[in-house]
């Protein structure tokens, strides 16, 4: 997209003589947001993050020395972080004095104001810093020389070399006249640009036309700092501490700033968040919903408010269970497969959204949780009725926010062949046990999506989706199709990083038997259904299989990102059977249930 058409307001001096283009915006009576982008961009890098922020607050952004037009000083020396600590202080001590400014700051902006942080008062003027793909200077050269110097800890040295080797380009940045010359000569060519952003769709690029002459203008940020990392005096320096609300986006698939050099921000920085999503080095435009949430969240909490979910599970050093601090919906949660898993997940400090068509049996769940110090919301859902989740997901995404995992377990029972089953019957299977779980998919699916910050999907299939049989054709067909959907769904969704898992339990022993509606074939009466029946819930029983173990099979799956897990010894071995030798399987199918 082009570049945001305006006029800077006004112009501020930095401490050195040069001139810094300002740009504001949004709620003028609101709190202040300062943005500061990084090389090659200009304040134009914001423009898909400003309208998520305006309404609540003021904004201000600014072009970076050598950028749009602000002032472009020759020397060198002009571009080191210490200058671009003085533009921040210049700009926010000329636009909001006696008042502390929250920021969100992107590459070498970033790594300016935690040059600013580390500076005596800036507590004082700083009330939150949320920092994108940009870590100190002072704090990643520790991380990188750190490691090192201790080859004996291997994975600590290899992840110390990788940073350092993804930084060499540097150098070549650092080229004086041929780097200039040729970034202003390749970046005039759309292809370039776009590649250089990790190919984001186009109407997301937020890049100004003057984009090559402001990269060769500004790209003396590199030899003005790069070399400065080597220099012993720097090291010797030491890593300063940080006495300001701090959380960093980690984009873990930033090409440049892997993850792990922000594994020991903590020790240097007390208040720490730290939010990881999958996306590239150009978050800002790939997903500005996540930013806009993170600086609202910082901002709650430096007003006194109550921390969100989300802050509380970014929150660096705060002790929780594994799903502690996580929103989990569970369907058909009022028994059986569904009961047991929010109790799993609620042992492992989840908050829970449970749901069922029986009010009873989910309230009674609700209260077990309860009991045993969890939270959990109960409501009545029936996950056939398509309008009826979508509003659940609109309620439920409204009270307690969109739930991190989604377990589409909710499923009946049929047993009969084709022939015997009535047309109405095979249809309410199919729109429970797949009509359920599309329901669900879609109606959650796609708010994780757009929430941008990953996220989990458990589909409950059955071994039946791989095993046919005549006398299950209904209920082996409902789980077919569920697996072959969560199949084509889990390739969708994991670019968002939203994982799916598809869960396919054997023989389990729950009420399931007691509520499978039984076909009569012709020639049989009811009373042989119901001593089948009775046959069945009793091998069921001496099986001595339980929900709890299908249970913990979800919560390990979830936690391993386990695209297809098969419950039971059964389970496993028909899934092998099924991919070597299929024929075997569809032998099988002339076996009768009833």
């Amino acid at each position: 997209m082009p570049g945001t058409k305006q006029a800077p307001q006004q112009f501020v001096d930095s401490e050195d003589g040069v001139r810094i283009a300002v740009y504001e915006e949004g709620n003028a009576d609101g709190p202040t947001v300062v943005l500061v982008h990084g090389w090659p961009d200009s304040h134009v890098l914001w423009d898909r993050v400003v309208p998520l922020l305006a309404e609540r607050f003021r904004i201000i952004r600014y072009d970076n020395r050598g950028v749009g037009l602000s002032s472009a000083p020759k020397p060198v020396s002009a571009y080191t972080m210490a200058r671009y600590a003085d533009d921040f202080a210049a700009v926010i001590g000329e636009l909001s004095p006696g008042r502390p400014v929250h920021v969100l700051a992107h590459d070498w902006g970033s790594v300016g104001v935690w040059e600013y942080l580390g500076r005596p008062g800036a507590a004082d003027r700083v009330a939150s810093f949320t920092s994108v793909s940009g870590p100190a200077h002072d704090q990643l050269v520790n991380f990188v020389f750190g490691g090192l110097r201790r080859p004996w800890r291997p994975r600590l040295f290899a992840r110390a070399l990788s940073q350092a080797l993804r930084l060499t380009y540097m150098a070549l940045f650092s080229i004086p006249v041929l780097a200039p010359l040729v970034l202003r000569l390749v970046l005039s060519r759309p292809a370039v640009r776009r590649a250089l952003v990790d190919n984001i769709p186009a109407d997301q690029v937020c890049h100004s036309e003057n984009l090559a002459s402001d990269a060769a203008n500004s790209v003396k940020v590199y030899p003005a700092n790069y070399w400065r990392s080597y220099s012993g005096k720097f090291r010797r320096q030491g890593v300063r501490i940080v006495d300001v609300p701090v959380q960093v986006v980690v984009n873990t698939n930033d090409k440049f700033v892997r993850p792990w050099g922000y594994d020991a921000t903590a020790r240097w920085v007390p208040r720490l968040w730290r939010r990881d999503i999958r996306a590239g080095h150009w978050s800002p435009m790939s997903h500005p919903q996540v930013l806009a949430a993170a600086v609202h969240d910082l901002a709650d909490l430096a007003e006194g408010k109550p921390p969100s979910r989300a802050l509380l599970r970014a929150q660096v050093g705060r002790p929780r269970g594994y799903f502690g601090d996580t929103l989990v919906s569970v369907t058909g949660a009022g028994s059986g497969i569904g009961r047991e898993t929010a109790i799993a997940f609620a042992k492992e400090g989840a908050e829970l959204v449970i749901s069922d068509i029986d009010e009873a049996t989910v309230k009674e769940t609700a209260a077990m949780i309860a009991a045993r110090g969890g939270v959990a919301h109960p409501y009545v859902l029936d996950v056939s009725d398509a309008a009826a989740v979508e509003a659940f997901a609109e309620e439920v995404s409204a009270e307690h926010g969109v739930p991190d995992i989604v377990v589409n377990n909710a499923g009946i029972g049929q047993a009969g062949s084709f022939l015997d089953t009535p047309a109405d019957q095979f249809e309410r299977v199919i729109d429970v046990n797949f009509g359920g779980v599309v329901n669900g998919s879609r109606s959650f699916a796609r708010r994780l999506v757009e929430r941008g910050t990953g996220g989990h999907i458990v589909n409950v299939a059955s071994m039946a989706a791989y095993a046919p049989l005549q006398s299950l054709n209904a209920y082996c067909t409902s789980k077919a199709a569920t697996f072959m959907f969560s199949d084509c769904l889990r390739a969708e969704l994991d670019a968002a990083g939203v994982g799916l898992t598809t869960i396919c339990p054997g023989v389990i022993d729950t009420n399931i038997v007691s509520t499978t509606r039984f076909a009569v074939p012709t020639g049989k009466g009811e009373e042989q259904v119901d001593d089948r029946r009775g046959q069945l819930n009793k091998m069921f029983a001496l099986r001595r299989y339980g929900p709890d173990k299908v249970a913990a099979a979800i919560v390990s799956a979830v936690k391993k990102n386990k695209p297809i897990r098969p419950v039971a010894p059964e389970a496993y071995a028909l899934y092998g059977v099924s991919r070597v030798l299929p024929q075997a399987l569809r032998s099988t199918a002339r076996m009768r249930v009833i």
